[in-house]
């Protein structure tokens, strides 16, 4: 009976994800776009889970990995590289506008690279000494494109890329409407959909890596690394492996975020936005993938429903506070809630050991 109520209840919400946006673009598409940005972050975190939540290792530059992505999608889906280099124009006289089954495997491809790149002179570092590395080297990457525009122009520095191709899914162009026996669907509904099964692939993929051999290697290595060591499990390839498979959920997501923006500049992958992205994991459930997916959902959406609030808060102290600043107030104080409330976070991973305790001594 159980099983079957759990049956109904994975329908249920199954059924309600596929409508909601279709409900919520009659109210605009705004809403719609919250979700859709929340997506992505459920993606950064599940990656960044990986790293944090089975390796134990706290990794402050995560977001690099999203620019990386991110650029690797701008560069081959616009015009910017042909104008730059005319080798290039010679050779793609209509732009270079690559195929997103290309772009895909080269941004996750080239954002592992550099995953393993940042994890291998970081083996021997634990703890405060490590996240100061990661995050000097999420900075550097923002530096770098923030600079790469002479003397040649490869990432046109603080103006970003224009231009951006939309995605094309087996001949569906998802930046203009869809007609479905005559409901329209909106193009920020149709990338909801794609993000959305995206995130149901990066799930199972990460629960099948959680119960297998690798997955419990890495929370020993979490655990005690001394005494995983001590058992034979090789430290060394299994942090280069967290690495760079959290790297790859990231390039993937910065690929999706290029696609879905059609704009991109250093700005939008500052340190913020990683310490965002660590607040989620830690925030929701540090290794337990619901609780990961209900921080990242919580804190992409607080800041944008709570516009709302800072609004007419903004309006009461006759324009004295600045509404931007109240938005992020509120959030600040939500989270130093739930951690007080919650210091496991909002739905942590069962404790070790629980299901032993009806197993007679």
């Amino acid at each position: 009976m159980k099983q079957q109520q759990k049956i109904l209840v994975f329908l249920a919400a199954a059924v309600g994800l596929l409508i909601l946006p279709l409900m919520l673009q009659g109210f605009g598409d705004a809403w719609v776009r919250i979700l859709d940005m929340a997506l992505l972050f459920v993606l950064l975190s599940l990656g960044l889970n990986i790293v944090v939540g089975y390796a134990g290792l706290l990794d402050l530059g995560y977001v690099a990995f999203f620019a990386i992505g991110a650029y690797t999608y701008g560069l081959m889906a616009s015009p910017h590289l042909t104008e730059t280099f005319p080798a290039l124009a010679a050779m793609f006289p209509d732009g270079l506008h690559m195929s997103l089954w290309v772009i895909l495997p080269v941004a996750a491809g080239i954002a592992g690279l550099f995953g393993v790149l940042l994890g291998a002179p970081t083996l021997r570092l634990r703890g405060d000494y490590l996240a100061i590395v990661t995050l000097g080297f999420g900075e550097i990457i923002r530096v770098f494109m923030n600079n790469l525009d002479h003397p040649v122009n490869i990432t046109n520095g603080p103006k970003g890329l224009l231009g951006i191709d939309s995605l094309h899914f087996f001949g569906i162009d998802l930046g203009k409407k869809l007609s479905v026996l005559g409901f329209e669907v909106s193009s920020v509904s149709l990338y909801y959909y794609l993000f959305l099964a995206l995130v149901v692939i990066s799930v199972v993929i990460c629960h099948r890596l959680e119960l297998s051999r690798v997955g419990r290697a890495w929370m020993a290595i979490r655990e005690d690394e001394i005494a995983a060591k001590a058992m034979g499990i090789n430290t060394r390839n299994l942090k280069l492996l967290a690495f760079g498979m959290g790297a790859t959920f990231g390039g993937v997501s910065g690929a999706m975020f290029a696609a879905f923006q059609r704009f991109i500049s250093p700005e939008s992958f500052s340190l913020m936005e990683s310490v965002m992205i660590v607040a989620m994991v830690v925030l929701g459930g540090v290794g337990h993938l619901p609780g990961v997916i209900l921080g990242a959902v919580l804190l992409s959406g607080l800041p944008e429903v709570l516009r709302y609030v800072a609004g007419p808060l903004q309006e009461m102290s006759g324009g004295r506070l600045d509404a931007s600043i109240l938005r992020q107030l509120l959030t600040a104080l939500a989270m130093i809630i739930v951690m007080l409330a919650r210091p496991r976070g909002l739905w942590p991973s069962p404790e070790h050991g629980k299901s032993l305790q009806n197993v007679k001594s």
